[in-house]
């Protein structure tokens, strides 16, 4: 019966992605270990340790059809060995001069190492593909929205106009970044373990090399030049990458939602009739991807840190962080999956309301311009007295209910250096984006010439 809500019926869809939990499923975990068994076998005939026959007899039994996985579970439950159950199943599939080579030289942790990268390597293929499914749906809305102005804000006040197009070229320059990451971290990542128990192979002697790279070759990984058993620097990478793009994805998540209060409106959910609703408050339509989003984002912050833990281990072989990193990175790609899909849902049918932007960016009257008219001023008094007088105007303004512009043209310091002309020009929200159009486009070629590279590669 799951109890967590990634496993849960009911909850998973808030969280998980249905992929990533398959991948990840008792099923997807004993094929990866068989996968291993098989390409174990195959490299070592490659180099001549054991028969090409039994290589060829232990790769057509190693399929999770001809297993018996319940009663691997109940082995492994009763004597407490991960590997033996599935090891002695498999030599029950082969005759009894193959059984002699299956797992030959290999350790309980190398198939489960290797067995986790392969089934590694699959949910990477559905992070990418849905990375540029994200990245597409953002770049959609830099091209439509290049000019839709709206209030730019910092510290929770409303600071200059931006456009909508901008903030999200921001949000999307940021998830390109972590795509090329991802690509960067591949080759380290996607390493086998075949190193034996304390990770010198001694028991093949002088083929271990050749055996290495043979068996890394059949798997389609990278072989490592030294074992890693207890040195899990691969692994924390991974998870902190993971974590980062929650972080973006939370974000995302937190700014759709504070833009779509009430008394902002200028983003709202794609709408579904009924969705959102209060149990009490029958007015309400309450963020329902943004929330899981927001929640997926710490709780893959904490499976970071716990696999930088996992780091700190003793010896040969740790006691206790392997059985950490069964379940972190697992439920890290099954989270990261689960909001990269709730993100595609958020923003592919994602509401702008350029009417209420545009409300909100003229709510302050026009002194959400004051820097424009500040700078246009400081051309003919200087930077720093513009800023004092400009300032004098705003406090004037908010005291007796003026307009920006009403405020300047009254004030003695600007009168007869700037005509009402010039102040309609400055004070015109469109004309302050600045070079906001040639940043959208660099954004949009970084993502291209990323696209391109992978493509190459």
């Amino acid at each position: 019966m799951p109890i967590s809500a990634i496993d849960s019926v009911y909850f998973g869809h808030m969280f998980a992605s249905s992929q990533m939990s398959e991948i990840f499923s008792d099923q997807g975990r004993f094929e990866g270990w068989l996968m291993m068994e098989a390409g174990l076998a195959r490299g070592q005939a490659r180099v001549g340790m054991i028969p090409q026959k039994a290589a060829d007899e232990i790769t057509e039994a190693a399929k999770i059809e001809n297993i018996d996985t319940d009663a691997i579970i109940a082995a492994y439950k009763k004597k407490g060995t991960r590997i033996v159950p599935l090891v002695h199943a498999l030599v029950g599939q082969v005759s009894e001069e193959t059984g002699r080579y299956v797992h030959w030289s290999s350790t309980t942790q190398d198939v489960i190492d290797t067995g986790l990268v392969l089934q590694y390597r699959q949910a990477i293929v559905i992070l990418e593909r849905l990375l540029t499914q994200l990245e597409d749906v953002l770049a959609e809305h830099c091209e439509t929205h290049r000019d839709t102005l709206m209030p730019g804000r910092t510290k929770m006040q409303q600071a200059s106009p931006i456009s909508f197009g901008h903030q999200v070229a921001v949000w999307l320059s940021e998830l390109n970044r972590h795509h090329d990451r991802l690509d960067q971290i591949k080759p380290r990542f996607l390493t086998c373990q075949i190193t034996g128990a304390v990770g010198n192979l001694a028991t093949v002697g002088n083929q271990g090399i050749a055996m290495r790279t043979a068996v890394a070759e059949e798997l389609g990984l990278k072989a490592p030049a030294i074992g890693w058993h207890c040195s899990r620097d691969r692994w924390a990478e991974m998870a902190s990458l993971l974590a980062m793009i929650g972080a973006t994805l939370a974000k995302i998540g937190q700014e759709v939602g504070l833009l779509a209060h009430t008394e902002i409106m200028e983003l709202a959910e794609p709408y579904v009739a009924g969705r959102g609703s209060s149990s009490t408050l029958p007015q309400k339509r309450n963020p329902i991807l943004c929330q899981p989003l927001i929640a997926a984002g710490r709780m893959l912050r904490e499976r970071a840190a716990l696999n930088l833990d996992a780091m700190v281990a003793e010896h040969g072989r740790p006691v206790g962080a392997a059985q950490i990193e069964y379940t972190l990175l697992p439920e890290a790609f099954t989270l990261c999956g689960g909001a990269l899909e709730n993100a595609l849902a958020l923003l592919d049918g994602l509401q702008v309301n350029k009417v209420r932007m545009r409300e909100n960016l003229d709510m302050a009257r026009g002194m959400i311009m004051s820097e424009a008219v500040m700078m246009g001023l400081a051309t003919y008094i200087g930077r720093n007295k513009a800023h004092h007088v400009v300032f004098d105007a705003c406090a004037r303004a908010n005291e007796e209910g003026l307009t920006l512009k009403q405020a300047v043209m009254e004030d003695p310091h600007i009168k007869g250096k700037l005509e009402e002309s010039q102040i309609d020009e400055l004070i015109d929200p469109a004309n302050y984006l600045g070079v906001t159009s040639e940043m959208i486009d660099e954004v949009l070629g970084e993502v291209k010439a990323s696209r391109n590279n992978r493509a190459e590669g």
